[in-house]
């Protein structure tokens, strides 16, 4: 492949203390070392890819960078005997968009070792549709069940309903038989969007809120899937039936958890971390050929935005003041 070759990319700088965006033209032999080039026909925004433009060094630590946590695309060049050219892949998690240049760009290169090969039932679109927001649901999902969750054990409540791991977690749980309470402030409204994604209830943001100090709550669910951690995830676990599972994956509310282990002793709660980015690759696949066929849910039209890389600061801008929703997908 050409090294000379040139294609657009988003790129992120930091002047004087300030992170400027620019669309610019960069070369192939900008990008960084890896057996694999992917040309991006697909990308998709996510809360690490609006830190990372914003120049939060828990993201990305060097500037100028390129953002894009989830690309999906052709192999244009390989050196690894596990893809060759014209094969359709995934690329998400790892460093990807956070110290190594990403999917805001027409071309990545990255380790064969990051590489998913794309599930036949789906295409470039369908798989940024879902990225790392519906890899880490569906991971979710997994790992419930996995743990011995049951739609017969009772409800399962999901926070962070109307965002994007949130709604595609909802409607996998109601496409396999469980009861949904979907956990929002109802001041986002999205009742019909709720309905809509399988959530058989909805609670107030306050109630996954608890305040009281105490260790243990009136029972209220079977199970629980969260992303927002801190007392959130304290008072899922203290308000969880016996024998019950909480999956954590996020801690956009805080990353302490402070709490006494009575959950765990006196109501046999297990508590189960997910951690999408550097999932095995075994299970990667397995999860991503689950949401390409019987967990293929999320087709609501409405709750997907398609947007341009020149396009794409508005929803950068919307999404770190917490006013998005749905899915945004970034088409190469």
């Amino acid at each position: 492949m050409d090294s000379k070759r040139e294609f657009k990319a988003l790129r992120i700088y930091e002047e004087e203390g300030k992170f400027i965006r620019r669309i610019e033209k960069r070369k192939i032999e900008d990008l960084p070392k890896g057996e694999v080039i992917v040309n991006v026909k697909y990308s998709s925004l996510n809360f690490k890819d609006a830190l990372s433009v914003a120049g939060n060094k828990g993201v990305t630590r060097k500037y100028p960078h390129t953002p894009g946590i989830d690309a999906a695309g052709i192999v244009e060049h390989s050196t690894s005997e596990k893809f060759k050219i014209g094969d359709e892949v995934i690329v998400t998690s790892y460093d990807l968009g956070m110290s190594t240049d990403g999917g805001f760009a027409e071309f990545i290169r990255i380790p064969e070792s990051w590489v998913v090969e794309m599930p036949k039932e789906l295409n470039f679109k369908q798989a940024m549709i879902y990225g790392t927001a519906g890899f880490t649901a569906a991971l979710s999902v997994y790992r419930l069940i996995s743990a011995g969750q049951t739609p017969e054990m009772g409800p399962v409540v999901v926070t962070g309903a109307l965002g994007g791991v949130g709604s595609i977690a909802i409607a996998i749980l109601a496409s396999i038989g469980f009861e949904v309470i979907a956990a929002t402030s109802e001041k986002d409204g999205g009742e019909e969007e709720l309905h809509e994604l399988g959530a058989a209830s909805r609670i107030s943001r306050e109630i996954t809120d608890d305040q009281s100090g105490r260790p243990l709550l009136k029972l209220l669910w079977a199970g629980a899937i969260d992303v927002v951690g801190g007392n959130t995830l304290h008072t899922l676990l203290k308000a969880c039936k016996p024998m019950g599972n909480v999956t954590c994956c996020g801690n956009i509310g805080s990353g302490d958890l402070a709490m006494t282990v009575y959950p765990f002793i006196l109501n046999g709660i297990s508590l189960i971390g997910v951690d999408s980015q550097k999932c095995p690759m075994a299970l990667r696949q397995k999860v991503w050929d689950k949401l390409a066929s019987e967990w293929n849910v999320y087709n609501n039209k409405d709750q997907i935005i398609e947007s341009s890389l020149e396009e794409i600061d508005t929803y950068i801008d919307l999404m770190l003041a917490k006013k998005s929703r749905g899915r945004v997908i970034v088409k190469l």
